[in-house]
């Protein structure tokens, strides 16, 4: 798959949840510890990087692999450091559903034993996934039960939007998750964790409470999205997506868009139906830009929505910036 990249958009600045936690102390007996004895926690994104760091506090040490919006995780490459660090982890946190792949075979070829978390499967939507609640068992896996036959959670799934993290719900429940594991590899912590899971579920309800707040003035208004990143976001705000498939498909994929779908999309645009677009900067070519500039001589809002964190922002903060943004357009 070859994706095109272009520039990013650094979103404004947004309130971040402090998170406290005191001095940490070695994790229990088996484990590899990080840093100053705390738990080594390996994410494929910065975004579950900032996720795990919010609910481990003080008591973790996180490395993210992808840190720059120009990393596209479809096409990344991982290196012999990248192994290496995987080697030391205690837990890891990926996206999967093919989105980023290559850490199948980082986590293959460290040879880790580290419990690894898959954000999808916290996908009510994911093909086989199953309600989380408080009383079921998180579904995770060993590194060494990291397998990968199609439909595991790694494979690209036909039909799936594997932009989980744009979805509150999951982000809820992967959060719990990562509460979980982590006071399993550091019982003298577990508190701290459960505590931080539980502030940081509260700042998602508030999340939640400002897309309730957009359904509530603009529930059915349509908005047209150039790569299905942002999807989850605006159907939890009561939005819909008119974007035909074929668009958005394309652009994700990184092919050309076909002619009669660029057509169709245009008129759609024209046709005064659409209230928002949103676009991917970090992904996109000439029909992107073509679908953006005759959204703007319709004095129709584009928005951008990244894939990884804008710098200076916080998983929280960088939704509510989003989310912010979305409230303020369709009210322009």
């Amino acid at each position: 798959m070859t994706r095109r990249l272009l520039a990013p958009l650094v979103l404004g600045a947004a309130s971040v949840l402090a998170l406290a936690g005191c001095a940490g102390t070695s994790p229990s007996a088996g484990s590899t510890p990080g840093a100053d004895g705390k738990v080594a926690v390996v994410a494929s994104t910065d975004v579950y990087g900032s996720i795990a760091q919010d609910i481990g506090g003080d008591f973790v040490d996180v490395t993210s692999i992808i840190t720059s919006p120009t990393q596209d995780p479809h096409e990344y490459e991982a290196s012999a450091q990248d192994q290496l660090t995987l080697k030391g982890a205690q837990l890891v946190i990926e996206n999967g559903a093919g989105y980023d792949s290559f850490m199948e075979s980082l986590v293959e070829a460290s040879g880790s034993t580290a419990e690894v978390l898959t954000a999808v499967e916290y996908n009510h939507d994911y093909p086989g996934s199953e309600s989380h609640d408080d009383s079921s068992a998180a579904p995770s896996e060993s590194a060494d039960d990291h397998t990968h036959a199609e439909g595991d959670g790694h494979d690209h799934i036909e039909g799936f939007n594997e932009h989980v993290w744009y979805d509150p719900h999951t982000v809820e429940d992967l959060a719990k998750a990562i509460a979980e594991h982590l006071g399993e590899l550091a019982p003298e912590h577990a508190a701290d964790f459960t505590a931080n899971a539980d502030a940081f579920v509260q700042q998602i309800a508030g999340l939640e409470d400002s897309l309730g707040q957009i359904e509530a003035k603009d529930a059915g208004a349509k908005v047209f999205v150039t790569e299905p990143v942002p999807v989850y976001l605006i159907e939890a705000a009561g939005l819909v997506n008119a974007t035909p498939n074929q668009f958005s498909e394309s652009v994700e994929e990184g092919q050309d868009v076909p002619p009669a779908t660029l057509l169709e999309s245009l008129q759609l645009i024209d046709s005064g139906q659409i209230q928002v677009m949103i676009v991917n900067p970090q992904t996109g070519g000439a029909e992107t830009t073509q679908v953006m500039d005759e959204a703007k001589s319709k004095n129709i809002p584009v928005l951008e929505f990244t894939e990884t964190l804008p710098e200076g922002q916080t998983y929280l903060s960088w939704m509510q910036s989003n989310i912010a943004a979305l409230s303020d357009a369709l009210a322009a």
